[in-house]
């Protein structure tokens, strides 16, 4: 069976078969299984996920992928859709995995025909989905050490299939969880005055936040607050005694993040002041931004254009979306490239929707180019 046949059926058995963070025991023991099949010898994490190192001498290069699916109910209708209810690959990670899968007996094969000329490792992390991810975990148990760079790739399905998008510095955001909990005296909606008027101090904290930020950070850095939950009461006519509010603090740049994370709790607290109610504030700090290295992103462009083309790299947006990869990029140089998964001329779709429909195709691009950059670089090549 030729490769990306194998491929694309692995693929369609993980994407059946999603499992959550810190739970992808199944989809471990395939990796496990595929890998040896090839001749590897890959070690299991400690929980789940896995390593596996291919040729001989010093590390080149590390290549991550993230193999955990989403909380998410499937909606593609497809024949190999998934089999666990409420569970799906919203984001492509069934993608990442069978790539990395791809290139790992790519560059087996050379290895075995003495081509490959270094020593290349592939870490399969788990959990990359829950702050503040599993790369942490991943690189306590050792997955970085001796590593001099690492790449990796996420899905995009704005940018056509066949293309990959790059960019130098944050491609990713900062992003944190924010909850409050308010409580105070409850009453009548016609005496407010003798209650915490728990709903007007959630709007005004609700609203007061996002706009007290913006003005005391640097509005360049791009710090965005946005609510996702706000709950309180159940009467029109009654204040409640208690109400809470969660959402998300994102931000493009790694001072920008600390400095707004060390203010949120004070603006929180003199928003609420004035209507006498009691907040508890928690702040899950989550993950910094990708930061994407000069030489690093140089050896992904320079592969995709020798693989797919002149015209196959695009300028990569900088997302608000987090990503744990981050951990990685702040312990070695490193850099993510966006691989295109939109059928040209067809649908656009987003990340974590229960319709996302990547394009297959993506599978041999992004095996073509990750291999490529492996390659180069375990032969000494910057580019």
């Amino acid at each position: 069976m030729p490769l990306l046949e194998e491929l694309i059926g692995f693929r369609r058995d993980i994407h059946a078969h999603p499992e959550l963070s810190n739970k992808e025991f199944r989809t471990t023991d395939q990796i496990i299984a595929h890998l040896e099949a090839a001749g590897l010898a890959p070690k299991r994490l400690e929980n789940t996920g896995a390593v596996v190192d291919i040729g001989d001498g010093p590390l080149s290069l590390a290549l991550r992928a993230d193999i955990d699916a989403l909380p998410v109910l499937e909606e593609t209708g497809l024949p190999y859709a998934s089999t666990h209810t409420g569970i799906a690959h919203a984001c492509g990670h069934d993608i990442h995995t069978t790539v990395m899968l791809g290139v790992a007996r790519v560059l087996a094969g050379l290895d075995a025909e003495g081509k490959l000329g270094g020593r290349v490792r592939v870490i399969f992390q788990p959990a990359e989905e829950v702050m503040p991810g599993g790369a942490l975990t991943v690189i306590e148990q050792g997955a970085l050490e001796g590593v001099p760079r690492v790449l990796a790739l996420h899905c995009d399905p704005r940018i056509d299939a066949g293309k990959v998008g790059t960019r130098i510095g944050a491609i990713t955001s900062a992003s944190d969880t924010i909850r409050l909990e308010l409580t105070g005296r409850g009453g009548h909606t016609s005496r407010p005055h003798l209650t915490e008027d728990m709903v007007f101090a959630l709007a005004e904290i609700a609203v007061g936040v996002p706009a007290v930020l913006s003005r005391r950070i640097d509005v360049r850095s791009g710090v965005s607050v946005v609510w996702g939950q706000i709950h309180a009461g159940s009467a029109p006519n009654a204040i409640p005694a208690a109400g809470s509010l969660s959402g998300t603090m994102r931000c493009l740049d790694t001072e920008a993040w600390h400095a707004a994370g060390d203010l949120l709790d004070d603006v929180v607290r003199q928003i609420a002041a004035p209507y006498g109610v009691d907040v508890a504030l928690q702040h899950t700090r989550g993950v910094p931004p990708v930061i994407n290295a000069e030489a690093e992103t140089g050896l992904l462009e320079a592969a995709a254009r020798a693989e797919l083309g002149e015209d196959s790299v695009v300028l990569a947006p900088q997302s608000m979306g987090g990503e744990d990869f981050a951990w990685m990029t702040q312990a070695v140089p490193g850099a993510m490239m966006r691989l295109g998964t939109r059928t040209p001329g067809g649908e656009t779709y987003d990340l974590h929707r229960g319709d996302y429909r990547p394009d297959e195709r993506a599978i041999s691009s992004g095996v073509l180019v990750m291999a490529s950059a492996a390659l180069r670089a375990a032969r000494g090549l910057r580019r």
